[in-house]
């Protein structure tokens, strides 16, 4: 991703999230919610987030918010994609699918409007306590937080990828 700051616009933030939307969808289930953060609402993400892996791990508190606490602050927005859990395996199983092929769009759109963005997974998308603070529903399953800004610095380059080791082909 490179390092980000300065801002995301609103504008840039709905042309993201309706990229998001356009996301394949088995059967149409609609499974996709997303949930922006900027400002203040990242420290209180970090907070919670830091809180609830000290505690479930025995760890101090304060060392732990002064360590992973401020991780949400490395980009001015942070789009949480998450979707809808069915009770259905098959269901749930398609509805995550849809969910990360929304992050990828969400990332593609962010790229294309000149915005440096990175998935981020980890334990704080598997955390219930984060899942509370976002209003989400205990069911509900995050796929990624999306951490998105201008670009500060070039990005890294990407080593080229050989297609001939991950392709083959049948006649």
């Amino acid at each position: 991703m490179g390092r980000v700051g300065g801002d995301v616009s609103d504008r840039d933030l709905l042309k993201m999230v309706e990229a998001g939307l356009w996301a394949p969808n088995h059967k149409l289930s609609d499974p996709l919610k997303f949930v922006a953060l900027r400002g203040d609402a990242r420290r209180r993400l970090g907070e919670v987030w830091a809180t609830a892996e000290a505690h479930r791990t025995g760890t101090d508190v304060e060392t732990r918010i002064a360590k992973d606490g401020q991780k949400p602050l490395r980009a001015p927005l942070i789009l949480i994609v998450a979707v809808h859990t069915s009770q259905d395996e098959v269901r749930a199983e398609e509805d995550y699918a849809t969910g990360a092929a929304a992050t990828q769009n969400v990332l593609l759109a962010a790229h294309a409007l000149g915005y440096g963005a990175i998935w981020r997974s980890g334990d704080m998308i598997r955390s219930p306590e984060v899942r509370a603070f976002l209003g989400l529903d205990p069911t509900d399953r995050i796929v990624g937080a999306v951490y998105v800004g201008e670009l500060v610095e070039d990005l890294p380059s990407a080593p080229e990828r050989e297609v001939d080791k991950h392709l083959t082909i049948m006649t």
